[in-house]
């Protein structure tokens, strides 16, 4: 079960290239990471249940530092509301916690298709939505922020991800936030939400057997390292990206890619016989 060159090279370019995304857009580049790595332990040899759920919770560590990184940067621009992002943040880590514990328990398939279908209407959503003309103050209502949360943060934890690209819509149509403010706010809230998922898919995966060297319950730290050690940096140069242009080409590129990986989850192209 040891990892060969071919699957660590494929973690350190996902690293680089979820990272930037993390920082320009605000959302964790779950979208690349999992599938990413699911194909690197099935390749290896893990049983498709155990690296659907190590990759979900592998996946939620690297998103940590990489909000961290990226809501410290933010936030030296004015664009984080606190008051939003720790009580978001707070509620979606309590739901996350709870999401992994389902997904640890839940068939690697089920898994694999509710992350592939997540995906496919996310990048739906960002293929279709307008930005809103706002003109009122964003919301500033505690038990707002905690009902949103705590939902959103159960979804985060089954399907493996920091919640960013669930978050901004919500506080950009719903809430009132100026796209600026909810990207840096969902990468402030994202650093709870990865806290809350990551640290029950470790508990519920310690003692499994069938777990590839280097883990620890469902996290994999030879994983995270290739891939937190590329992410981090490269969320800054994003971050400081995001302040200088109009994200809309980069947006398209994501929307394809989401579509790629979606579909290719679910298992669209090996039912139809397709080599990509």
């Amino acid at each position: 079960m040891e990892m060969h060159a071919a699957q660590i090279i494929a973690l350190l370019v996902t690293g680089i290239v979820v990272g930037f995304a993390s920082g320009l857009l605000g959302v964790g580049g779950c979208f690349i990471m999992v599938p990413v790595q699911f194909w690197a332990l099935k390749s290896i040899g893990v049983d498709p249940t155990i690296a659907i759920r190590i990759a979900f919770g592998t996946n939620l560590l690297v998103v940590l530092p990489t909000a961290f990184t990226g809501a410290m940067t933010h936030h030296k621009k004015g664009a984080v509301l606190w008051k939003a992002g720790v009580s978001f943040g707070i509620a979606g880590a309590i739901g996350a916690f709870f999401g992994a514990f389902i997904a640890s328990h839940l068939p690697g398939k089920v898994l694999a298709v509710a992350f592939g279908i997540a995906v496919i209407l996310g990048a739906l959503r960002m293929l279709t939505a307008k930005p809103p003309q706002i003109t009122d103050e964003p919301s500033d209502s505690l038990v707002t922020y905690i009902l949103w949360g705590i939902p959103l943060g159960i979804v985060s934890g089954i399907i493996g991800i920091g919640g960013g690209v669930l978050m901004i819509p919500i506080m950009v149509y719903f809430l009132k936030f100026k796209m600026h403010q909810a990207v840096g706010t969902s990468t402030a809230l994202m650093i709870f939400t990865a806290i809350g998922g990551s640290l029950s898919f470790l508990l519920n995966g310690l003692g499994v057997q069938g777990l590839p060297p280097f883990s620890t319950g469902y996290l994999n730290w030879l994983q995270w390292i290739l891939l937190a050690g590329c992410s981090i940096p490269l969320a800054i140069v994003g971050a400081k990206t995001a302040h200088l242009l109009p994200a809309k080409q980069l947006k398209y590129i994501f929307i394809v890619v989401m579509f790629y990986m979606g579909l290719k989850m679910i298992g669209v192209f090996a039912w139809l016989h397709l080599p990509i």
